[in-house]
C-alpha cells in the first residue's frame, strides 16, 4: 500500500484512507457504566466493520493488502475496491496538488470536507482552500456526469460568502497567520472533461456575474494525474480564453501544421 492518508474525524475519532477509500479507524470509546475511555481500532470497507483483536488480525493483514493492490490508478477497474467512492479519490488527489486545478490555489492552505451551516442545514465542502494572495476559493468536485455541479457549487459558494463575511473562518481557526482578502470567494467546478452534464453551460448561465465560477474539466485518466483539458471562466461573453483552448486542443489532438484562427 502507498501513502495512507489521514483524516481528522472528530476529537475522539480518526481515519486512515487508501485514495479516499476509508478502511480502518481509531477512536477512543465509552467504557459502559463509567467515564473512562478505552482506544479501539475498527476496521473495514463500508458496513462490514470490525473492531480488531488477536482473533481477527489476520483479517485485518489481508484487507491491508488487497486493498493496496488494487486501489491505485493500474488496479483491476472491476474490483469493488478500485470503483469505491471515485470522488472521494478525486478529492485525495486535488488534496494533494490542489495548484493543478488551478495555478491560483495555494496548496499550503486547504482543507477538506469542511462544514458549512445556513441556517439548521449542514453541508460539507469539498475542498476549502485560498490563492496566494489570500482570496477564499471553493473547490467542488464531481467524478460523474451529475446536473447538480453548479447549483451545488453555488450553494457551497453562498455559505462560505456568508461565514467571510461575519470574519468566522480566522474566528475559528481556519489559515492561520494568513490575511484572508475581502474579495468574494473564487469557485471551481471540477469534472472529468467528459463526464460534464449537457446542461452545465445552461444553468452557468444563469449565476450572477457577481460569482467568479471556473468550470474545470479535467483528463479522464485522472486516477493517474490530475490534468486539465479545459477550464471555462466567468466572463462577459461566456467563452474560453485562447490559452485555455490551446490547453484544450493540445490534449485532445494531436498538434497541427497551423494553428487554428479564434474569433475574438
Amino acid at each position: 500500500m502507498g501513502e495512507v492518508e489521514i483524516a481528522i474525524i472528530s476529537a475522539a475519532e480518526i481515519g486512515f484512507r487508501c485514495h479516499g477509500l476509508e478502511f480502518a479507524r481509531a477512536r477512543l470509546a465509552q467504557e459502559h457504566g463509567s467515564f473512562r475511555s478505552t482506544p479501539q481500532i475498527v476496521f473495514g470497507v463500508g458496513a462490514e466493520e470490525r473492531l480488531l483483536s488477536e482473533e481477527n488480525n489476520a483479517l485485518f493483514i489481508t484487507l491491508l493488502r488487497s486493498v493496496g493492490e488494487v486501489r491505485h490508478a493500474e488496479g483491476p477497474r472491476d474490483h469493488p475496491f478500485w470503483r469505491l467512492h471515485p470522488e472521494r479519490w478525486l478529492e485525495s488527489l486535488v488534496v494533494q496538488d490542489v495548484g493543478a486545478v488551478d495555478e491560483r490555489l495555494y496548496a499550503s492552505c486547504l482543507y477538506s470536507q469542511v462544514p458549512a451551516f445556513s441556517a439548521s442545514d449542514r453541508a460539507m465542502i469539498d475542498v476549502l482552500t485560498v490563492t496566494r494572495e489570500g482570496r477564499l476559493a471553493v473547490v467542488e468536485l464531481k467524478a460523474d456526469e451529475d446536473i447538480h455541479l453548479p447549483l451545488q457549487g453555488l450553494d457551497y459558494w453562498s455559505r462560505v460568502a456568508w461565514h467571510q463575511a461575519r470574519g468566522e473562518f480566522q474566528r475559528f481557526g481556519y489559515f492561520p497567520g494568513k490575511e484572508l482578502s475581502t474579495e468574494e470567494p473564487l469557485l471551481f467546478l471540477v469534472s472529468p472533461a467528459l463526464h460534464v452534464h449537457p446542461a452545465t453551460d445552461t444553468l452557468l448561465h444563469y449565476i450572477s456575474p457577481a460569482v467568479r465560477w471556473t468550470l474545470v474539466g479535467i483528463d479522464e485518466r485522472w486516477r493517474k494525474e490530475v490534468k486539465v483539458v479545459f477550464r471555462k471562466r466567468a466572463v462577459r461573453d461566456f467563452r474560453l480564453t485562447i490559452d485555455d483552448l490551446e490547453i484544450s486542443l493540445r490534449s485532445c489532438f494531436r498538434p497541427c501544421a497551423q494553428e487554428p484562427e479564434y474569433n475574438h
